[in-house]
């Protein structure tokens, strides 16, 4: 595909999210960055959502990880069924009740100022990992896509990538996203369901042929049984559990979404349709990878070594003009849907969490936090040029190994915030908090050997997060 082409679709992409942005800025409040005024209809925050959680990982990745371990990555989203639950049964009503526009608050009124600390530094980090992983999938299609072909380094498309989205999230945050990511979102399932349509016939096959041939195909298997393999159905089903808790229910970046609709039962109601969809769209994912694989065999197409550049490769110079159109408006769209609500969560939280902002002081704020909103872009351009030279792994795998690690202490903190009635020597939450991951990857790195062969999966976070609930055990107050 021409360079010129891609550049203008990118190009004309942005222009209509910023004509959104322009329209959902105006007349908009200081506190509209953070909260939306809580008027956001549930159900446009819960189709918004499938983007956000989906993101380029879930568009690149996922489909490439068929060809290393089949359908089981659905075990995962099964087990999102059980989070999801518990996040509108247990979280949804705590931060309501508590009128929470961060959700680390709640620790430093359950526990206290070093425990709200430590939970919302742990969020930092996790987020800032995360949507570094899945920046640089992006970026990389762009790097493959259009800079290529004018020699310009890879470093060129991150920063492309990340003015982008400070272009239209400066200035309303979370009131522009609950907007743009509905449309990114709309835009995303559409490529997939299009490229899905183009292989097919290409193929020559009918729906009934094409639903066949994934179905009887060895590689959608879904369930794996060997309790050994890191990929085996309990770890990943209760993994998946806890990573829906943690990557959605403790997290700023998502729960922020939901913090802007009007009532704790319209909330519930998008949590609930919310994981309906994100389980169907999940699904659609993984066979949209297997036709990928088989598209490629029957085409004679060598597969990449690595699979996450499966589907960018056959979308730009295999697939007809209007296929790689589509792929490329997919591919920018759950990049960016993730992306953008990211940087406004991480500059909620750094502002809230640690310089103070409150509904008083917003106004006067504002220079500071669109200073913050810029240092964030720049801390994820970095962060994803080190990521870039250093990973080896399918970035869907990076993405929840990273999550098991930095976000099993939130899971440690808020459980024991929520379940208990413990009161904590509130000084010693933070070293709990960083000892656990450490001890968790000692026990990880060595668990063939000191547990009888067996691997763990996601459900390191479990681990992480049951190391950090005992930790507090032991710095709990005696009364």
């Amino acid at each position: 595909m021409s360079p010129v082409i891609v550049g203008s679709i990118i190009l004309g992409y942005f222009a209509i999210l910023i004509l959104v942005s322009w329209f959902t800025s105006r007349n908009a409040s200081d506190a509209d960055f953070y909260n939306a005024s809580r008027q956001s209809p549930w159900y446009l925050v819960a189709f918004g959502m499938i983007g956000a959680s989906l993101s380029g990982v879930t568009f690149i990745s996922i489909p490439g990880e068929v060809g290393n371990s089949n359908f089981n990555y659905f075990q995962v989203v099964l087990g999102y069924l059980v989070g999801y639950a518990v996040i509108a049964q247990v979280l949804l009503p705590l931060y309501y009740k508590l009128n929470l526009v961060s959700i680390y608050t709640y620790l430093e009124q359950r526990f206290g100022f070093w425990s709200y600390k430590s939970g919302a530094f742990f969020f930092l980090i996790s987020r800032i990992v995360g949507s570094s992983f899945r920046l640089f999938l992006v970026a990389s299609v762009l790097q493959i896509s259009f800079f290529d072909a004018f020699n310009l380094p890879f470093w060129v498309s991150v920063l492309v990538t990340i003015v982008l989205i400070w272009l239209y999230t400066f200035r309303s945050g979370i009131k522009t996203i609950v907007w743009t990511d509905t449309l990114q979102t709309f835009f995303m399932i559409a490529a997939v369901i299009i490229s899905i349509i183009f292989m097919k016939n290409q193929l020559d096959w009918t729906f009934g042929e094409l639903i066949t041939n994934i179905s009887e195909d060895s590689r959608s298997t879904i369930f794996n049984w060997d309790w050994q393999s890191g990929r085996n159905f309990f770890k990943q089903f209760f993994a998946g559990a806890f990573i829906a808790i943690v990557m959605t229910g403790l997290d700023q970046d998502m729960m922020q979404k939901n913090l802007t609709i009007r009532t704790l039962k319209e909330a519930q109601k998008n949590v609930l349709w919310f994981c309906v969809i994100l389980v169907i769209v999940n699904f659609l994912f993984l066979s949209m990878g297997l036709v990928l694989f088989q598209f490629s065999e029957a085409n004679g197409i060598a597969i990449p070594a690595r699979t996450d550049y499966l589907f960018p490769e056959l979308a730009i110079n295999h697939f007809s003009m209007l296929g790689a159109v589509v792929f490329l408006l997919g591919i920018t769209a759950a990049a960016y849907s993730s992306a953008d609500s990211a940087l406004t969560a991480l500059t909620t939280s750094f502002g809230i969490d640690f310089l103070g902002f409150n509904p008083k002081n917003y106004h006067e704020k504002k220079t500071i936090r669109k200073l913050v909103h810029f240092g964030f872009s720049l801390i994820l351009f970095f962060v994803i040029l080190i990521f870039q030279s250093i990973n080896d792994q399918s970035v869907i795998t990076a993405v929840f190994v990273a999550a098991g690690y930095t976000y099993g202490p939130l899971l440690g903190l808020f459980t024991s915030g929520i379940f208990t009635n413990w009161n904590l020597k509130d000084q010693w939450v933070p070293l709990v908090c960083l000892l656990s991951p450490v001890i968790a990857y000692t026990i990880n790195i060595n668990s063939v050997n000191w547990l009888w062969g067996y691997k763990f999966g996601f459900e390191i976070l479990i681990l992480n997060g049951a190391l950090t609930f005992l930790g507090l055990v032991f710095v709990r107050k005696k009364y």
